[in-house]
């Protein structure tokens, strides 16, 4: 692990570690990524509710230049710590903490914590709150069973949901059935932030967006490793403009060029071998 000093000069980046161990046998792992940009209203309680997941867990947060003071919640550790230990974690848990020095986009902050991740399955966590760790079970359910080495939460599936932007859905659900028909997936919900992998899965990717494109990219390599995907129903607490949501019209732009550029134009295999359908 670098030190403060290590990964400033190398990297750019900072990492406060942290660990703290709880009673519970638990035999897998969980790599909880959880980047970040100006969230300092939630990213305590999205912390507080990921330790208590009843999982054996690393949590590794990335800040993607914040400005509006999460950086200084983040680096502060002792109160961090403090706040996480009262909740009395389910498992134990591990805490790496990472700062980009300035904004990069969420797939960059995804693949730093790629890099980084040690357990055997990843999940991503917005620090929203717009996805509930309460819902863990149900997500790795797949993976456990040994049905699944990726799962994709959907927001369409009938779990409860926030009723908000008719735009925004029709625009998911079109964006959806274009990745699906290059893809060939029944996906319902490709755009959706709550995904889980398998590390090896998701570590032999040759992964490029920076920003919102990372979606529509992982789904494009993992359907050319030909992986077993199950998708599960997710309940979604959406957020309004004036709430913090940030995804625009331009995303969605975005949005539709990584759906092309990673099904037709940079369609290379990625470092693992291909692995067939189950």
């Amino acid at each position: 692990m670098l030190t403060r000093r290590e990964s400033e000069h190398e990297s750019g980046q900072v990492l406060l570690p942290f660990s703290y161990q709880a009673t519970g046998d638990f035999s897998l792992t969980l790599s909880v990524i959880v980047p970040v940009y100006n969230e300092a209203a939630t990213i305590r309680e999205v912390l507080k509710r990921i330790v208590q997941a009843p999982f054996r867990k690393e949590i590794l947060v990335v800040d993607d230049g914040s400005t509006d003071g999460t950086v200084e919640i983040l680096q502060d550790a002792d109160r961090l710590k403090a706040a996480l230990a009262k909740v009395l974690p389910a498992a134990a848990f591990d805490l790496k903490i990472f700062f980009h020095p300035r904004n990069q986009g969420k797939g960059a902050a995804i693949r730093t914590a790629v890099g980084a991740a040690t357990g055997d399955v990843v999940l991503i966590q917005d620090a929203d709150l717009e996805y509930d760790p309460a819902e863990y079970p149900k997500l790795l359910q797949p993976i456990q069973e040994d049905k699944a080495d990726v799962v994709y939460g959907s927001r369409f599936l009938g779990s409860p949901h926030r009723v908000l932007f008719f735009w925004h859905a029709l625009g998911n659900k079109l964006l959806t059935a274009l990745s699906n028909m290059f893809t060939d997936l029944n996906l319902t919900d490709m755009e959706t932030g709550c995904k889980v992998f398998r590390t090896e899965v998701l570590q032999g990717l040759r992964l490029q967006s920076d920003r919102f494109g990372f979606e529509p990219e992982v789904t494009a390599k993992i359907a050319r490793r030909g992986v077993r995907i199950y998708e599960v129903p997710i309940s979604y607490a959406g957020r309004t403009y004036a709430e913090g949501k940030k995804i625009v019209w331009r995303d969605g732009v975005a949005a539709l060029w990584a759906i092309l550029r990673y099904n037709f134009i940079d369609n290379t295999e990625d470092s693992a071998e291909k692995t067939p359908r189950r």
